[in-house]
């Protein structure tokens, strides 16, 4: 049996780590299909090489539609949504994993894709997923990402080797690139939070893309305090970092729902900056770009709306941890599903299953 799993992007690759993992163990052949990305080229290719993981290379979707049509495997995994799927899904099941868990649109918007099955993380986007696309085929299995720190198998940074106080509380600052605090924060951030360890984890978009040079010229500002680390962009996994801090700080990433459903105190920021296009009588595109699942934000995390707030609840929570522990895991019920660190082996075993069932 073969597994393909396709990345079209380079941050894609550890959602599907631990599935990888639990299909190898089963007896199941697995291969990631990489897209050329230009100046991580180099780094995604020693990432994977440096894992033991069999790779395919193409250069755009057409090369690996095509790619996928010659081949014929068994199953192949997309982390978004894929088209011109007709054929494909002749002689290959086709699933969908979101790449991330979070509040924007799109996370439900893909599933008008023609991929036939699609792994759920929780009853809530189950039940709406079921509702706006009754005739396709959901599973909930919960959230495979986090399995490795549930599990215990994901190991923690050595906190001096990056730089750091162990004496310290750690604070992991992990923003989305659009529609982003970066910008709102001011250049001596870290300063205040000078009791503290910062790591400080940008989405993949913000240290690549030239259209995010401002919040690079901010993180290069801030990797001057000696409190900081700056997570570079070959680093693709959060994970480390969610197991070694003590309290999340972000804004409309997914990252919220992950951290808090390791049942840790995470930090909201609702202020952010909006481009001109999505300001005005265009505000209406961010309202678009954002789905309604951002209020659950409120519930997992403490909502904060200026920089005096941030430091003042960012305090009271990393003291007191417990202070939200019963609104977070009634949310991460809800939203995320199980957290037992065996929702890959959920996964791989429903691919399995159907192993003898007629496409």
């Amino acid at each position: 049996m073969h597994v393909y799993f396709d990345i079209q992007h380079f941050y894609y690759i550890p959602q599907y780590l631990p599935v990888a993992a639990a299909l190898e163990q089963r007896g199941v052949h697995c291969t990631f299909v990489l897209y050329t990305q230009e100046l991580m080229d180099s780094a995604m290719i020693k990432f994977v090489q440096d894992n033991q993981l069999s790779y395919l290379r193409v250069g755009n979707v057409e090369e690996a539609q095509k790619l996928y049509e010659q081949k014929k495997p068994d199953w192949i995994i997309f982390g978004n949504a894929f088209s011109s799927l007709t054929k494909i899904n002749r002689h290959s099941r086709t699933a969908l994993m979101q790449h991330g868990i979070g509040p924007k649109s799109c996370y439900y918007e893909v599933s008008e894709s023609d991929i036939q099955y699609r792994f759920v993380e929780g009853q809530h986007r189950y039940a709406r997923l079921k509702e706006y696309f009754p005739d396709k085929t959901f599973i909930d299995t919960g959230y495979a990402k986090l399995d490795p720190i549930v599990n215990g198998s994901q190991m923690k940074p050595n906190i001096t080797s990056l730089g750091l106080d162990p004496n310290k509380q750690t604070i992991l600052y992990a923003p989305t690139y659009y529609p982003s605090s970066i910008e709102k924060l001011p250049l001596d951030f870290p300063e205040k939070l000078s009791a503290f360890n910062l790591i400080v984890k940008p989405h993949f978009f913000s240290l690549t893309k030239d259209r995010y040079r401002k919040q690079q010229k901010v993180f290069t500002k801030w990797l001057q305090s000696p409190n900081v680390y700056l997570a570079t962009a070959e680093e693709i996994s959060i994970l480390p970092f969610m197991a070694l801090a003590d309290l999340l700080i972000s804004d409309t990433s997914s990252t919220l729902f992950e951290f808090t459903a390791l049942n840790k105190p995470a930090i909201w920021c609702d202020f952010f900056k909006v481009r001109w296009s999505y300001r005005g009588v265009l505000k209406w595109r961010l309202k678009k770009r954002l789905d309604q699942d951002l209020a659950y934000f409120g519930k997992v995390a403490t909502r904060v709306t200026n920089i005096d707030e941030l430091l003042t609840q960012t305090l009271l929570h990393i003291n007191e941890p417990s202070l939200k522990e019963a609104d977070r895991k009634a949310m991460t019920e809800l939203l995320t599903g199980a957290v037992d660190g065996k929702c890959s082996e959920r996964i791989a075993d429903f691919i399995i299953a159907q192993r003898s069932k007629p496409s």
